[in-house]
């Protein structure tokens, strides 16, 4: 059996209280909204926090509201999230990455913060202290060489976040709160592509809120592969988002999930689909340019050669949809999830 490490608890009741403990504890210090993510992680000795900072008694966080568009609070369950309608009718490909994480007792606990927040996994990584310690450890945790690619000089840690590609897709922003201030970063803006350094929020920030644009005129979606219907992380992700005038495509983004330590945008993918209809040709074009940007490496499931292949054909997938296809069938098949409401 696994057990925690010890660690002192924390429980603040407001994100300013919150933001000066973080500060004052330093790097020892680690925040826990839902610790679907942080709590393994500490079984597994790869976090070893002395201080635990608690975020579930932090009202301010479980807040949402309508506004130019809508703004979510980063404590929200993700099952909170997939109930909420305004996010399930506008913003379909937030709700269509929510709904597609872990398993429904997961989701009760698991935060939208939290899986923006995602700690990047590998095979290598994500296995107990004994295993790690038996083939010398690896970059990401006490050792020094990545065993994805030996000669690498960085960590090849895989994103597997589902909620970022889509929120990347649909213009997000996050707003980010220390002790000493706060910012606001777009979601494409908060990842960088380092398995260890993944995150450009500061160690002393704060998630808090999630800011979404207005969505009149805007289409998205959100297609995942794994090996079971349901549990496991994303070895791939596509997310995608257009707005539309009429049938032609007026502004359009690509995102590519779990292929890279950060969620990657597909610009030249989304550059190609403006000013055009979504014909099956201008789909086959822009899967093909999307499936350039992915670079899978040895650090999850499946062959990396076989994922670089499915990616185009996710991408088409993504596309016909955003085309007003009726793709139920083809997830059921393809994808093994049939996006039903969460009760």
């Amino acid at each position: 059996m696994m057990r925690l490490p010890r660690f002192e608890y924390r429980a603040p009741r407001s994100v300013q209280e919150a933001a000066t403990m973080l500060a004052e504890e330093g790097p020892s210090g680690m925040l826990l909204a839902g610790g679907t993510d942080l709590l393994p992680n500490m079984k597994r000795r790869q976090q070893v926090p002395r201080t635990v900072i608690g975020l579930r008694g932090v009202p301010e966080l479980r807040a949402s509201s309508n506004g130019s568009g809508l703004r979510l609070g980063a404590g929200l369950t993700l099952n909170e999230l997939c109930r909420d309608p305004r996010v399930e009718k506008l913003y379909p490909a937030l709700f269509q990455a929510a709904v597609q994480v872990a398993t429904g007792q997961l989701r009760n606990m698991a935060t939208l913060g939290g899986n923006l927040c995602l700690d990047t996994r590998c095979n290598y990584y994500d296995q107990n202290y004994e295993w790690r310690k038996a083939i010398d450890f690896c970059m990401k945790k006490d050792g020094e060489t990545c065993w994805v690619a030996p000669s690498s000089s960085k960590c090849l840690a895989v994103s597997s976040t589902d909620v970022a590609p889509a929120l990347m897709a649909l213009g997000g922003i996050v707003r980010l709160v220390a002790a000493d201030g706060e910012r606001e970063v777009a979601v494409k803006d908060l990842y960088q592509n380092d398995g260890i350094h993944y995150l450009t929020r500061r160690r002393e920030e704060i998630l808090t809120d999630v800011l979404l644009e207005p969505s009149a005129g805007w289409r998205s979606t959100y297609w995942k592969l794994r090996r079971r219907g349901s549990f496991d992380f994303p070895v791939l992700s596509v997310a995608a988002a257009a707005h539309f005038d009429g049938d032609e495509v007026t502004e359009a983004r690509v995102v590519l999930g779990a292929v890279a330590s950060q969620p990657l945008a597909c610009d030249e993918a989304s550059a190609f689909l403006v000013g055009k209809q979504l014909t099956d040709d201008v789909i086959q074009e822009a899967a093909g340019l999307a499936s350039k940007v992915g670079r899978p490496m040895d650090n999850t499931d499946f062959l990396l050669h076989w994922r670089k292949r499915v990616i185009g054909e996710f991408t088409r997938y993504a596309l016909r949809e955003l085309r007003g296809e009726d793709m139920t069938e083809d997830r059921v098949r393809i994808a093994r999830h049939q996006l039903a409401a969460v009760p």
